[in-house]
């Protein structure tokens, strides 16, 4: 294969993919503290919103915060002239075989979705947990305001619902309410399993579970630093890609892990302050998100959360033992913090929904040579591709090149046994699609 060269007109493109987009900063701009502020209120003011709470009442329970959140969606929709589609998704769920579970119920989740431009069955998903608990997660009479957990990932949500509809998109984008999420994931289940029904094509689910609390109880303060939690390989991954893997790397290069790099990526590009924290693990130690869910099935999916959480304030009745107020109340929320995550989310949907669809194909060769090639499928939308290496033992994509509309390259002086490498496409404005790693040989 002949080496490509890279014309004059071409490296210009290339300063032009790198620089910042405006249309991010005005996002960024737009996030409001005090809208936040006020939606975690009026969620706490429900009183509990535990999945089996009151239905029926319009000022307490979970059948009231549903009801509330939908109505938020369709005014946002009504000042977009309409450019949400709002409904309910719901399953029932039974008492018999769920140990968490006191009777059975429907399981409803608050769906909206902006449907996008060019693409709109590919979709990017933000979530937040509608429910909360106390300290017996089948006790749904008590109060259980869950300010942190999980009010601020739902005002996240319905905020970035408000900045980013102001925006039209290639992609689609899905801001949701799930429920269930204390009694076993049970709405983010049902929403994988209806995604999968209706064949959407997700590029990617943004799980936002307590992105609201800066004081740990390890007594760190801290309001810059969030975790991004993502598996390394697909859940559903075939014996044939996991014996690959033992001579061709890719351990923690699944769809997640790129996921979660691109999220990494962004933040550092458009809000240096912050300081992103990948964690190479599905959630916290042995546990779990509305993100799993979706993994389970094949889907990218990350968790977007506080670094250091406070567990007196978790899942706890409100009291006072010992000198010490247990209870997640709005007083330990703070909400500039929880501005500073919506925003990352926001940021990230922007980027993903204004990008190309990623390369299906990415082969690569250059095996005992002195230099790596690369061969991908073309797509839809890419006014050029780049090319990503890292050092095998580097978190993050650190080295890139673009190379422009062509659909093969090579990299000289470049060993292929020292590096991961990866593809990604490049839209006219810049905006680009989540790194593929290679998965077909070259000889």
């Amino acid at each position: 294969m002949k080496k490509l060269i890279l014309p004059l007109l071409l490296l210009t493109t290339v300063i032009a993919s790198a620089q910042t987009s405006q249309k991010i900063y005005d996002i960024i701009d737009a996030v409001s503290a005090e809208r936040i502020e006020k939606d975690i209120q009026k969620l706490v003011d429900f009183g509990t919103r535990n999945t089996f709470s009151d239905t029926i009442s319009e000022t307490r329970g979970i059948g009231a915060a549903r009801s509330w959140i939908k109505s938020e969606f369709e005014t946002i929709s009504k000042d977009c002239k309409d450019c949400l589609e709002v409904f309910y998704q719901k399953d029932f769920v039974t008492k018999e075989g769920n140990r968490r579970v006191p009777h059975d119920a429907w399981v409803v989740n608050v769906v909206a979705i902006q449907k996008g431009t060019k693409y709109p069955n590919r979709y990017i998903i933000m979530s937040g947990d509608i429910d909360s608990r106390g300290s017996d997660t089948m006790e749904f009479t008590k109060d259980a305001p869950g300010a942190n957990d999980n009010a601020s990932g739902m005002a996240g949500t319905i905020e970035a619902a408000r900045v980013l509809s102001k925006h039209k998109f290639e992609n689609s984008i899905v801001y949701v309410g799930l429920s269930g999420e204390e009694q076993g994931l049970f709405g983010g289940g049902g929403l994988a399993k209806y995604a999968k029904e209706q064949n959407w094509d997700i590029i990617g689910i943004l799980n936002n579970d307590m992105i609201g609390n800066i004081k740990g109880v390890d007594g760190v303060i801290d309001n810059r630093t969030f975790r991004i939690f993502s598996e390394p390989v697909p859940a559903n991954e075939t014996e044939k890609q996991r014996r690959l893997r033992r001579f061709y790397g890719g351990e923690v290069d699944g769809i997640s892990r790129q996921l979660a790099r691109y999220i990494h990526k962004t933040v550092k590009t458009y809000m240096p302050e912050m300081n992103p924290m990948m964690v190479y693990r599905l959630d916290r130690f042995g546990r779990g998100g509305h993100h799993r869910p979706f993994n389970d099935l094949g889907f990218a999916g990350i968790r977007i959360m506080e670094a250091h959480e406070n567990y007196t304030q978790q899942h706890q009745d409100i009291r006072e033992e010992n000198g010490i107020k247990y209870g997640d109340v709005i007083e330990h929320v703070n909400f500039e913090y929880a501005k500073k995550l919506t925003t990352v989310n926001a940021i990230n949907m922007a980027n993903l929904a204004w990008s190309p669809p990623a390369p299906t194909t990415v082969a690569i060769g250059g095996i005992v040579e002195p230099s790596v090639k690369f061969k991908w499928d073309k797509v839809e939308g890419a006014v050029g591709y780049k090319i990503y290496w890292r050092d095998t033992t580097s978190p993050t994509w650190d080295h890139s090149r673009y190379v422009g509309d062509v659909s093969e390259f090579m990299l000289d002086g470049i060993v292929i046994d020292n590096y991961f490498f990866g593809i990604a496409s490049v839209g006219k404005d810049g905006f680009e699609s989540p790194v593929v790693f290679p998965n077909k040989i070259m000889r």
